[in-house]
């Protein structure tokens, strides 16, 4: 329906849960999660911020009737540049079979009514069907913990936490001594070869005997010509020195 230069649109759905169970539903971020099966947050209060589909749409809630009806403020991120925020308005009303759940969207820029009105039944108020039916039930809250004045963590009154079971003191584990470094092995410096000795000179083999009796017998004359010019000189020398006597 367009009025002016916005449309607005109405769709409804009898929903299989109570009035209570689905507007709690629709105000928790894990159940409308789970409703529209993508990231949703909500903050349950007037004034809150409200997101889903991973921020592709957001608002602030601007009223709430406990169980029957939430007002908030709706802008999507395809809504053309300058368009102002539309409103919703969710109504849950008592039904055979469950909760009527209707759905009022204004202010929906022009021309764009008919695609929101889809989307409102396919990725809302069939899934919501879908998900009372199989969560009848909201799902089991975690025990609220207090501090105590000790510090230490303890349950609120009316609900009983397991405590895990405490744990054995472990047995102190030896430690392992550690081993003796080994002492570095000393660099080995090598020594220069050595020179081989060098043998001594052989001494020249004597001659055989009968080379030495033929080297006498040819020694023989020379020897004895030897003798006689000794002889021939001794008394030359001794004239010769006594006439040096005289002419003294």
């Amino acid at each position: 329906m367009a009025t002016g230069t916005t449309d607005s649109i109405r769709v409804s759905a009898i929903v299989p849960a109570s009035p209570e169970r689905v507007y709690r539903a629709w105000l928790d971020s894990r159940e409308h999660s789970g409703i529209t099966r993508s990231t949703a947050t909500v903050e349950a209060w007037v004034g809150g911020r409200h997101s889903a589909w991973g921020g592709s749409i957001r608002g602030t809630t601007l009223e709430l009737q406990p169980n029957r009806r939430i007002v908030q403020s709706w802008y999507a991120s395809d809504f053309p540049p300058g368009s102002e925020d539309s409103r919703l308005e969710v109504l849950f009303e008592p039904a055979e079979g469950g909760t009527l759940v209707t759905i009022n969207h204004t202010g929906l820029p022009l021309g764009r009514g008919h695609r929101y009105e889809e989307g409102w039944k396919d990725f809302y108020l069939d899934r919501m069907k879908e998900y009372f039916t199989s969560h009848p039930e909201p799902p089991a809250e975690e025990s609220p913990v207090s501090i105590s004045p000790i510090g230490t963590m303890e349950p609120s009154a009316g609900r009983a936490i397991s405590r895990p079971a405490a744990r054995k003191p472990s047995k102190p584990v030896a430690k392992q001594s550690a081993r003796p470094k080994r002492p570095k092995a000393k660099k080995v410096t090598k020594r220069p070869a050595r020179k081989p000795a060098r043998k001594p000179a052989r001494k020249p083999a004597r001659k055989p005997a009968a080379r030495r009796a033929k080297s006498k017998a040819r020694s023989k004359p020379v020897r004895a010509a030897r003798k006689t010019v000794r002889k021939i000189s001794r008394p030359r020398a001794k004239a010769g020195r006594a006439k040096a006597r005289r002419s003294r």
